[in-house]
């Protein structure tokens, strides 16, 4: 890594280093091609009025990366509601992500009783995702301060948006994995707006990273639509996780390629020209064009993938349609104890 000082005096990193390996390079670029054509088909599925809302990670999808830095089933992870590629990666099911969107009664993360992408699946160890912003970031801390009590050797994971950051619960969650050295690898995503507020009107600094100075801990900026730099940085931080050396704060610049939501219109507070621009940090084509100059992927293969993952997402889309609704009586379950 090389150290970069920002105008405060504030030492934050930019990520270097070995990128996804051969072996996992090419599952992880199909995790992403899944990843987009199902948030594509949400949006169309919510016009067509078959599900309510979407929210999508368009643009986010080189997360899928973070699964070959940590370790999936020991590892705990918290990710956001744009991590669609993550889970996937994890080992969540199209068909278990649809059900979700559906609100059905099979949904392996609420039984059809949350917000479509508020994740959680126990057995894969995601933990619940909840809807106040950014709220996982203390969560994460305090799952990690269980994990150790324990006798654990395990990283927590858990992402969250630029405008988190702005949120009181942002800057505890910090405070005490830093004063603890808690085994935290808090990752941005950070797409340049809460929903419509742009990074600017959040923030008086430049990078996400430089907050990372106040607790005393790594601040990382990296290019967020590159699996490599996300590789890299993720996997650097959870050595030093397992050390014993604390938590880091990764910034992860990536595009937000649609609206916030199905609920938002950004042609309000978007040029044409900025929507357009940010098209330059999409990450398929440039993760799709480094395979092929490793000779990892093939165009016939690319091709491939494409039709393949179309069908297994018109498949599940079908079969969670044809699911059982979640059952109004059923509401409480989980809730309150018996």
């Amino acid at each position: 890594m090389t150290s970069l000082m920002s105008a405060g005096g504030a030492a934050t990193h930019v990520a270097e280093g070995p990128g996804v390996p051969a072996a996992a390079a090419l599952q992880v670029y199909r995790t992403m091609v899944l990843a987009r054509i199902l948030d594509d088909r949400c949006w169309v599925l919510c016009r067509q009025g078959q599900a309510a809302f979407a929210i999508t990670g368009q643009g986010h999808e080189a997360v899928a990366a973070v699964a070959a830095a940590l370790r999936p089933g020991h590892d705990y992870f918290l990710p956001y509601y744009r991590d669609t590629a993550l889970v996937l990666a994890l080992g969540m099911s199209a068909f278990e992500v649809r059900l979700g969107l559906f609100a059905r009664a099979a949904d392996p993360c609420s039984g059809g009783r949350q917000m479509p992408s508020h994740w959680s699946y126990p057995r894969l160890k995601i933990l619940t995702q909840p809807s106040p912003v950014g709220t996982q970031v203390v969560q994460a801390a305090g799952v990690a301060l269980a994990a150790r009590l324990r006798g654990e050797d395990s990283v927590t994971y858990v992402s969250f948006g630029d405008g988190s950051t702005s949120e009181g619960d942002f800057h505890e969650g910090l405070n005490f994995a830093a004063i603890h050295r808690l085994p935290v690898v808090f990752y941005c995503e950070n797409n340049g707006y809460a929903i419509s507020v742009p990074a600017a009107r959040q923030s008086p600094v430049a990078t996400v990273a430089e907050r990372a100075a106040a607790y005393g801990i790594p601040g990382v900026h990296i290019a967020g639509h590159e699996p490599d730099a996300v590789y890299a940085a993720v996997r650097e931080a959870a050595t030093r996780a397992r050390a014993g050396l604390g938590p880091t704060l990764i910034d992860a610049r990536v595009a937000r390629l649609m609206p916030h939501s199905t609920s938002d219109d950004d042609t309000s507070y978007r040029s044409p020209q900025e929507r357009e621009s940010e098209k330059r940090l999409d990450p398929l084509p440039a993760m799709r064009q480094a395979l092929l100059e490793r000779g990892i992927l093939t165009e016939s293969a690319a091709v491939a993938i494409d039709a393949a993952v179309l069908a297994a997402v018109n498949d599940a889309t079908d079969r969670a349609l044809a699911s059982p609704e979640a059952r109004p009586e059923d509401a409480l379950l989980h809730v309150y104890a018996p």
